[in-house]
């Protein structure tokens, strides 16, 4: 005997009692199938010789099923879990018992029943053996849903967009789970062959595009869109569908796709901003991170910030050795060094409070640290804060980036990375303008050093302090109105892992001196007003309005990623433009010895001037047209 067979007949004398008892049905089933084939193929009148062999042939059978049964572990059996797999395993236990009883009656010459009885009690041996597996399945999923149907005022009549292998699995999730109160009552798929059919039992009512008759016409309160890869398009243009309904979302993350394990309703997220941005999400991972970073220290400034923190944070999960963090706000650093503290025990992640405006301060940290690599995220960056205090902005936002760069070319930095904003392309105000004069330095001051200079540019940053969308959420959570500025203002946005990642890998990648990350369109701001209403299941300007407040000072309707004598130089690497900056005045240090003189005064007026004389661009009319850096004609790609 084979050694496979006799390990699963070994197995089957230590079976639980469950598998046991299942055995023992599936005998039963048998038997009993056998004797309602021959009184189904003699119409009742059963002659003499077959009643005669039935007991024997009966007993014959059962034996060959069960062992069948046994060798494909069909009595294992889940019967909450169970699905096609299981069911073939089933069909084939079935088939080869049968095999088996004729292979027996063959070797002991004994009369084969008619062949009609042998088909006739294979299918119902089938039928029986299925339905003594699966009916409890289908028991309790109806038990489930009759009683989440009790109390229909609890209950969300719900849709699942997207009627594939991810929705199917969604669904099937949801059927068998009472730790939610969704109804699903079908699904939508744009693929036309889809339409009208059943899955999971749940019809395929249409297309996206039908999606307002659907609600409607059923009632629907919840949306699950079950697409991980739905284009961002087509999701802004199903919210814009559903903006008059009152109904609310929840998507499938895009890591479901990478992930390729079972689909469960917990998968399931509320639809964010982020999950609009028009292309695919960008990810950095493949750079930095190739870059043994455990015998190297990195320091930065503004180490509390949205941006600094997410630096800091993917840094000492990247293996960096030693982390020193620079911030004013004592309580969020000290927060911040608690946490990275329990991602990794055996990297040193170090707090020092520090003004970045402080030259001995900086100075004396960089001499105590010798960081390899200077990461420079502190700055003022709210735009109508700085137009009111100019003298501010240009402490912060250049006077300390200098003294932060003088410091690193001191102790022999390798890398330092100034962080700057797509304000700073023909700026309309002062932040802009400081931050252009930043990028303007640290250009300077990497000409005449060792030390490897860059300047990164970011767009909006997705949920960062005191961006858009934390705002928006606030006065929603108010219940409005919801306040813009301007009806056709648009910014080009990123998420904070995007914009960290642009930075580091900016940093390890030695790009160049200006790095861009390709941001895709810009997004008219009113319409991420809506989309978030829309999300939130309620209706704009009906249960939150939406109020222009005008264009606040310093402020434009778009933004640009990139001068026109940039754009000459620029290349793409990787979804990231790489630019040459023009060259810096050669007097720069002396002018902002000046700027700096006049910052100390308190003289705004004189700051305003000595920004506009350094940056002629500064508040000239803007002529580019939205979107012209993203859909000009591409340089080659560089490696």
């Amino acid at each position: 005997m084979p050694k496979s067979v006799k390990s699963e007949a070994a197995a089957v004398l230590r079976l639980p009692w469950r598998h046991a008892l299942l055995l023992v049905v599936d005998g039963a089933i048998a038997a009993v199938s056998l004797w309602l084939a021959v009184a189904l193929r003699f119409e009742g009148d059963v002659p003499a010789e077959h009643r005669a062999a039935l007991p024997a042939a009966a007993a014959v059978l059962a034996a060959a099923r069960v062992f069948a049964v046994a060798l494909f572990r069909a009595h294992r059996w889940s019967f909450r879990l169970s699905g096609l797999a299981d069911g073939m395993r089933v069909a084939k236990a079935g088939v080869v018992g049968t095999l088996l009883f004729l292979a027996a009656f063959f070797v002991l010459q004994l009369k084969v029943p008619p062949r009609s009885v042998v088909v006739l009690e294979l299918l119902l041996s089938l039928a029986a053996m299925a339905a003594v597996r699966f009916s409890p399945r289908y028991a309790k999923t109806a038990m489930l849903d009759w009683g989440r149907g009790r109390n229909n005022g609890g209950v969300l009549r719900t849709l699942i967009v997207g009627a594939g292998a991810a929705g199917e699995g969604l669904l099937r999730d949801l059927q068998r789970s009472d730790e939610h109160n969704y109804r699903v009552i079908g699904f939508i798929d744009d693929d036309p062959g889809k339409h009208g059919v059943l899955v999971g039992d749940r019809p395929v009512l249409g297309s996206i595009d039908e999606l307002p008759r659907i609600i409607a016409e059923h009632h629907i309160a919840k949306v699950l869109i079950a697409i991980p890869r739905l284009p961002a398009a087509r999701l802004r243009h199903l919210l814009s569908l559903c903006s008059n309904l009152k109904v609310r979302f929840k998507i499938l993350p895009v890591s479901f796709v990478y992930l390729q394990e079972h689909v469960s309703a917990a998968m399931l997220k509320d639809l964010t901003p982020e999950d609009l941005l028009p292309r695919e999400p960008v990810s950095f991972s493949d750079g930095y991170k190739t870059l043994d970073l455990r015998p190297r220290t990195a320091l930065v400034t503004g180490g509390a910030g949205s941006i600094g923190s997410e630096i800091c944070k993917q840094l000492i999960e990247g293996g960096l050795g030693r982390l020193v963090m620079v911030d004013i706000n004592e309580n969020n650093l000290y927060l911040l060094q608690r946490r990275l503290e329990k991602v990794r025990v055996d990297a040193t992640v170090i707090a020092e409070v520090a003004d970045v405006r402080d030259r001995a301060r900086v100075t004396a940290l960089f001499e105590r640290y010798r960081p390899h690599d200077v990461f420079h995220a502190a700055a003022h960056k709210h735009v109508p804060l700085m137009e009111a205090a100019p003298c501010e902005a240009v402490k912060n936002n250049v006077l300390a980036t200098r003294i932060a760069a003088e410091a690193a070319i001191a102790v022999g930095s390798e890398r330092f990375v100034f962080i700057s904003t797509d304000k700073a392309v023909r700026p309309s105000s002062v932040m802009g303008a400081s931050k252009r004069v930043g990028e303007m330095l640290v250009r300077a001051l990497g000409q005449r050093s060792t030390t490897r200079f860059c300047a990164v540019r970011f767009g909006n940053v997705l949920g960062s302090a005191g961006s858009v969308v934390p705002i928006f959420r606030e006065q929603l959570e108010a219940g409005g109105p919801i306040t813009v500025t301007h009806p056709d203002v648009r910014r080009y946005f990123m998420t904070i892992g995007e914009a960290v990642g642009l930075v580091l890998k900016a940093a390890y990648g030695d790009y160049g001196e200006l790095c861009v990350l390709d941001m895709g369109e810009q997004i008219r701001i009113v319409d991420l007003a809506r989309h978030m209403i829309t999300m939130t299941g309620r209706v704009p300007d009906v249960d939150v309005k939406i109020e222009y407040t005008g264009l606040r000072p310093g402020e434009k309707l778009f933004e640009e990623l990139l001068t026109e004598e940039e754009e000459k130089t620029s290349q793409v690497a990787h979804k990231v433009f790489v630019a040459a900056s023009p060259a810096p005045p050669l007097d720069l240090l002396e002018r902002i010895d000046e700027l700096a003189a006049a910052a100390a005064a308190e003289d705004a007026r004189a700051v305003v001037r000595l920004l506009r004389q350094l940056v002629p661009s500064y508040g000239k009319p803007m002529l580019a047209q939205v979107g012209r850096v993203t859909t000009r004609e591409r340089s080659p790609t560089v490696a």
